[in-house]
């Protein structure tokens, strides 16, 4: 599936954008694995910088994956985010 940009929000105050790293919110229903991939998030090239974080929610066949990813490189359109640091998504009531 495609980026979908309807579901990418900056998460609190974006005052001091390309001053400090923005922290950006994202829900899919692609695999973590397609997010982490190079140019998933081309459509946003000119909000990103190297540096931001993206909180992807990514919800695939009924597995629930948390992540956050990094924008490592984003150049004449492109941008790239680390793999995703998973965040467990358990409950052992």
């Amino acid at each position: 599936m495609a980026f979908l940009r309807a579901n990418f929000s900056p998460v609190g105050g974006q005052a001091k954008k390309g001053s400090v790293p923005c922290i950006w919110s994202y829900t899919t229903p692609d695999a973590k694995t397609v997010v982490d991939a190079a140019g998933y998030f081309n459509s946003v090239s000119g909000d990103v910088s190297i540096g931001d974080m993206i909180y992807s929610w990514a919800t695939n066949a009924g597995t629930q994956t948390a992540s956050w990813h990094v924008v490592v490189s984003n150049a004449a359109g492109v941008v790239d985010v680390s793999d995703g640091n998973v965040m467990a998504v358990t409950d052992s009531r």
